[in-house]
């Protein structure tokens, strides 16, 4: 056949174009790569379908990827046995780029976010190689059979096409990189990039470096970079328990098992697939750092997509192949778009189908991993009122005992005592003696400790009015008293109030049941979710140490010794054992200030001196 030569550009608008592609994509600049294999994955997708379709016949044909990175010669090669293109296609697909609404599109983003993916817009993946290539060669022949075309390109757009030196069907993708970004001829980069895009395409992606200095002597069979078959492509029922924790570990590096997951499989109208973990959280901050994987058809496209996945669920760690997005997704593109708000809802959904499957069907399951999915499940809560709704009859309350019991179950344990009331302490060890008191009268004592706990006291409240949460050092009159009648006692009020110095002091009386107790110092629920409130978002005074909390109640019960004692001494003697048992009750709420503990141990000393 004769030798031919034709000469041409790309288009009348050649000076734009590859500019644009360099300036649009600098700050995602190694998804060149991605682009170029994905490619290849797409031209072998389609020969393979041609074949099911009795057009083409393969026979015992093995498809596959080779990515190959020559230094020396400063090349990057990729190279697939797909369908290939005649020089008409080649003329078609690569010189005539479609350029309709390019211009407009650069004019009307001028300034944003530079990763808004104008490749995929405009069918321009190829050209992505010229993001890192002063030329790109690519050599191609078609499946069916016809000569094999050569055409190389550089930077300025002009290009040249030849006849081709290619044995088999499929494309050869040559780049040749520039000199300001030789850090693409680095193994190490080029495998880092194959691991992060490429790891689960369908097609085996191999990757060899022509410039190792290996010794020639044969080596093992190579092994494919890629998993062509991920765990995610399974039907949950044929994954063992160890697949899913290897899988956990390959993809996220992560030496903790999870603590349980969610295999999604939704089929028509939503069609995608995913496996979402539970990672196994040792703080309630760290759970921020979750990482929910983006995949294309099994090419990675993004973590941590928040239009895809709701952000009180990025916690979690997962994968979610979604063939029905393309390839390159503008954020516009996904806040507008139905078909992700769909996805994301049946997240949510499986999400706590699956928490009320556990606690249904594996409740001492669950409860092993409570403390650990509770921060995730306060927080969905509390941004999500239907996500509320689905999971609420498997929120567990934590009791001071160690055991796990649902808020339904405690209430009507308690119905009798302390209706539509839950008790609860924020620290086991400073309201040690509330507990006692509480649990001595059979009153099951929840446990809140962490800071998101009292943001999501008041919301679980605003959802469900009926029910209330008080934390045990806020209410003791309504749980603890006993029937006798307390007597107002005007002369020890004005003690008190003298002793501690604060002459507003609400003091009040009642008789407990618990007649070891002298004095307790109250705050009401509300005044003190206020002031915890303030102090969290640092407001003026609050939290240091000795400052009097407002709303505070001290509460003496006139049914213990001491207090009867106390009421039967004068002088000193009286004054100095007020203030010591005044400051005891304070113990209970804050640290005393240098100068209360100072008093307070002068006071015990003259206590015992009195003795």
């Amino acid at each position: 056949m004769e030798h031919t030569v034709k000469k041409g550009g790309i288009s009348v608008q050649t000076e734009h174009i590859f500019p644009v592609i360099k300036k649009w994509l600098y700050s995602e600049k190694d998804i060149f790569l991605r682009e170029i294999v994905s490619n290849a994955s797409d031209a072998v997708t389609k020969l393979k379908r041609l074949a099911s379709l009795g057009q083409y016949d393969d026979g015992d044909e093995t498809y596959r990827i080779e990515v190959s990175l020559d230094k020396d010669a400063k090349t990057l090669t990729v190279s697939d046995n797909g369908i290939g293109m005649t020089a008409e296609e080649l003329d078609r697909y690569i010189c005539q780029i479609a350029l309709s609404g390019a211009l407009e599109f650069v004019e009307k983003y001028e300034g944003e976010n530079k990763s808004n993916g104008i490749i995929g817009h405009f069918g321009l993946g190829f050209y992505s190689s010229f993001m890192v290539s002063d030329t790109v060669e690519l050599i191609t022949k078609s499946y069916t059979d016809t000569q094999a075309v050569r055409w190389v390109c550089n930077t300025d757009g002009a290009y040249e096409t030849s006849i081709g030196e290619r044995p088999e069907h499929g494309t050869t993708v040559i780049m040749h990189i520039s000199e300001e970004e030789s850090a693409y001829l680095e193994e190490s980069k080029i495998r880092e990039i194959l691991e992060k895009y490429c790891a689960f395409m369908p097609v085996e992606v191999y990757f060899t470096n022509e410039t190792d200095e290996h010794d020639t002597k044969e080596e093992d069979t190579p092994k494919p970079i890629n998993d062509t078959t991920p765990l995610w492509l399974k039907n949950p029922s044929d994954c063992t328990p160890e697949e899913y924790k290897e899988f956990y570990r390959k993809v996220f590096h992560d030496w903790r098992e999870p603590l349980f997951w969610i295999h999604v499989n939704a089929d028509y109208p939503l069609n995608f697939r995913g496996i979402l973990y539970f990672p196994k959280i040792t703080n309630e901050y760290e759970s921020i750092e979750g990482q929910v994987k983006l995949y294309y058809n099994q090419v990675f496209v993004a973590d941590n997509i928040k239009e895809v996945i709701p952000e009180y669920l990025l916690m979690l760690k997962g994968v979610l192949d979604c063939p029905e997005l393309p390839l390159n997704v503008s954020r516009s593109y996904l806040q507008n778009n139905t078909y992700v708000s769909k996805v994301s809802a049946h997240i949510v959904k499986k999400v706590a189908d699956k928490l009320n499957s556990l606690c249904n069907t594996a409740r001492e399951d669950y409860e092993k991993v409570w403390d650990d999915v509770s921060t995730f499940v306060e927080y969905a809560c509390m941004r999500d009122r239907k996500f509320y709704d689905r999971v609420n009859p498997s929120l567990l309350l934590k009791l001071t005992d160690g055991t796990y019991t649902t808020t339904a179950d405690y209430l009507e344990k308690a119905k009798e005592k302390h209706e539509n009331t839950v008790y609860y302490t924020s620290d086991k060890a400073t309201q040690a003696q509330y507990i006692s008191m509480f649990e001595a009268q059979e009153i099951a004592v929840a446990v809140f400790e962490r800071q998101l706990d009292t943001q999501f006291l008041s919301i679980l409240e605003s959802y469900n009015s009926d029910v209330k949460y008080v934390r045990i050092d806020a209410d003791l009159a309504g749980a603890l008293k006993s029937d006798a009648v307390a007597v107002e006692d005007q002369a020890l009020s004005d003690l008190f109030r003298q002793v501690s110095g604060e002459e507003k002091l609400k003091v009040s009386f009642t008789s407990l049941k618990d007649t070891s107790v002298p004095l307790l110092l109250t705050i009401s629920e509300e005044s003190r979710r206020m002031e915890e409130m303030m102090k969290m978002y640092s407001m003026a005074g609050m939290g240091t140490v000795g400052a009097f909390p407002t709303e505070a109640t001290l509460t003496v019960n006139t049914a213990s010794p001491l207090i009867e004692k106390l009421s039967a001494m004068d002088g000193e003697k009286r004054e100095k054992t007020a203030a010591y048992l005044y400051r005891l009750a304070l113990l209970s709420q804050r640290k005393l200030t240098a100068e209360e503990l100072t008093q307070f141990l002068q006071d015990s000393y003259s206590i015992v001196d009195l003795i």
